[in-house]
């Protein structure tokens, strides 16, 4: 748990200009707290202790202002940044060195108990402010989601989405060809 917990703020510390030292990420950042719980109750959750779990995540939920289902999969390196606001869904599957800023869902919109409702977001992603990313689809490696944005459909590798709906309005070719190839 200890390497866990200066890997993470070491990817904080790292990712956000604002902290200054690993003490201060460790004692301040909700996204730090909000990863420990959710890799506490994701354990519980797996075990089939779904109770035990929700009140984990839930009591996460009222210190960080960070609620993430504890069926959600979270991958290394996430650093969800301010946090109030921030709502995983519990099919929810979130990559490697994800960027995810306050006011972030990726929520469903509705479908059966034991099917993917959630998004997929692969790794190097970048989710902007207030964006909202709905339903069972994937946001592509390295792709920027801008904020407010309001994504329905996939996004491909290394784009740029902006907008309600959200259109793709880059793709950055280099990075895309390199990632096919």
């Amino acid at each position: 748990m200890i390497r866990f917990i200066k890997k993470e703020a070491r990817n904080i510390l790292e990712k956000d200009p604002a902290a200054k030292s690993l003490f201060e990420v460790i004692f301040c950042y909700p996204s730090l707290k909000a990863l420990l719980y959710h890799r506490w109750s994701h354990k519980q959750y797996n075990k089939k202790r779904y109770v035990l779990a929700r009140i984990i995540s839930q009591k996460a939920r009222r210190k960080t202002g960070i609620e993430i289902h504890p069926g959600a999969e979270i991958g290394e390196n996430l650093f969800i940044d301010h946090g109030m606001g921030v709502v995983i869904g519990e099919t929810a599957k979130v990559g490697n060195n994800v960027t995810i800023f306050h006011g972030v869902t990726l929520g469903g919109i509705g479908g059966e108990a034991n099917e993917k409702r959630h998004p997929t977001v692969e790794d190097d992603v970048i989710i902007g402010a207030g964006a909202k990313i709905l339903g069972p689809i994937t946001i592509g490696k390295g792709a920027k989601i801008g904020a407010n944005a309001v994504v329905l459909k996939d996004v491909p590798p290394y784009s740029t989405v902006v907008g309600i709906p959200g259109k793709v309005v880059k793709i950055n070719r280099d990075d895309y060809l390199m990632y096919v190839i």
